[in-house]
């Protein structure tokens, strides 16, 4: 038996993270669990900013709260948290850790090998070191189930299924 208390969904507002927001729900209500919502913003240490950096970060929490709705905050407990790090995979996977997660869910935008080995993946860095099962959102989604040109071929040149 599955068991499954705590649910993390990273986000860093995409659409891909939008994907996995909706995996992470639907995983959380099917379990009963706990879910959480993660935003690890950089570090704006030694960083030139136009904007106030507590005003970026007051609307960025009001940005990552505004995914939750109010049936996420009431059924699912859910929170919105925010962190800060030079390596949000690392934060991630420390999050994870400190908060006993038991399944993150991600998106991933499926960058081709030669892009993921430049500028390398958080999506990756995560499903290697987290203490727990990662599942990755590809976005755009692909259909799970492809259908079988055999049988489809079959099908239509005998519609009746009768022989």
């Amino acid at each position: 038996m599955i068991v499954m208390k705590q649910i993390l969904v990273a986000t860093d507002f995409s659409e891909a993270s939008g994907a996995a927001m909706d995996y992470g729900r639907a995983l959380a209500r099917t379990f009963g669990a706990s879910l959480h919502l993660l935003h690890v913003a950089e570090n704006p240490f030694l960083r030139p900013t136009a904007a106030d950096p507590h005003a970026l970060k007051a609307a960025t929490l009001r940005r990552l709260a505004g995914r939750l709705t109010d049936d996420d905050k009431d059924a699912l407990h859910a929170t919105a948290v925010l962190e800060t790090s030079d390596d949000p995979a690392d934060a991630i996977v420390k999050y994870a850790g400190a908060h006993g997660i038991d399944l993150i869910v991600m998106g991933t935008h499926g960058r081709g090998v030669v892009a993921q080995i430049l500028v390398g993946s958080v999506a990756e860095k995560v499903v290697r070191t987290a203490p727990c099962p990662v599942l990755t959102v590809r976005y755009p989604e692909r259909e799970f189930v492809v259908p079988d040109p055999v049988a489809s071929t079959v099908n239509s040149s005998n519609p009746g299924g009768q022989s």
